[in-house]
């Protein structure tokens, strides 16, 4: 059977690992916390002990990391592969990703970035939404084991290409979420019942379905047990305004909800849930 490691085992790589041993695949995890892997061994993954073999011993080289940075620095501890095929599932920049499909090609092996949209629950379920950037080839090598954790994974075009489309979606969380908070906080200081307001939303081609998804958490003022944090979602718009900068978008339109989001830089919001912009939108 052939063997799928997963380097990375957060909230996100868990639950892929979960789903993957779920399905019935021969799951191997690392972590650089080996505590944090206790749990899936003892669901039945075999715990890697030498990261320099995964690209020798796995065909498969799922990573779920933090940035871009984490997960070249991962990747190039691996070292040489023999044809084994890598695929990072975290956000990282399109150059990011670019230089590191060389750098795999380089050691012999061959690169999938497949960033999802989605997080715990729908990697538990299979439904995540998966934007693949790689060869067309590598991509149709990996769709069975894809649409384990996606009901249609789907390839967007070369390497940087579904790095962009993840950034441009994660770009969409934050400022639809911002710009929801903002009308949701007018609204309550007018006193204006926030159902009236909704039931005039709703129908309405304004209505994204992410306002309900986190109405109730910024009513109750409730940001606990998050599955992207405030944290991630700053890191992200850094990125995507890093991004396209460099390709000479005018992207200043966003610079006051990045300032927004700093201010939770170390505090108490940070490692909760990103709708906590609710809580940073209040009147001081």
């Amino acid at each position: 059977m052939t063997s799928v490691a997963i380097l990375g085992t957060g909230l996100l790589g868990t639950a892929i690992a979960t789903r993957l041993l779920e399905q019935g695949l021969n799951v191997r995890v690392w972590n650089r916390d080996v505590s944090r892997i206790i749990p899936l061994v003892r669901k039945g993954a075999t715990a890697i002990d030498d990261i320099g073999q995964v690209g020798v011993d796995n065909k498969v080289l799922i990573t779920v990391l933090s940035d871009g940075a984490a997960t070249t620095s991962v990747i190039r501890a691996v070292g040489k592969m023999k044809g084994s095929t890598v695929i990072p599932m975290g956000t990282m920049g399109v150059v990011e990703s670019r230089k590191l499909s060389l750098h795999v090609t380089q050691q012999g092996g061959n690169y999938l970035e497949a960033p999802v949209l989605g997080s715990r629950p729908q990697a538990l379920s299979g439904t995540l939404l998966v934007m693949a950037g790689g060869e067309n080839n590598v991509f149709e090598q990996q769709q069975g084991l894809l649409s384990h954790l996606a009901e249609k994974p789907i390839y967007v075009g070369p390497a940087g290409s579904g790095a962009a489309t993840k950034l441009a979606l994660n770009q969409m969380i934050a400022s639809l979420t911002h710009s929801f908070s903002l009308s949701l906080r007018l609204i309550q200081q007018s006193g204006v019942p926030v159902e009236t307001f909704m039931k005039i939303l709703r129908p309405s081609a304004l209505y994204a379905p992410t306002f309900d998804k986190k109405l109730q958490r910024m009513l109750d003022n409730h940001y606990s047990d998050p599955n992207f944090s405030t944290a991630m979602l700053r890191k992200d718009l850094q990125l995507f305004l890093e991004e396209t900068t460099a390709v000479g978008i005018q992207n200043s339109g966003l610079h006051g909800l990045a300032t927004l989001l700093e201010d939770a830089r170390g505090g108490e919001l940070d490692n909760q849930d990103y709708c906590a912009l609710h809580k940073l939108t209040m009147l001081r």
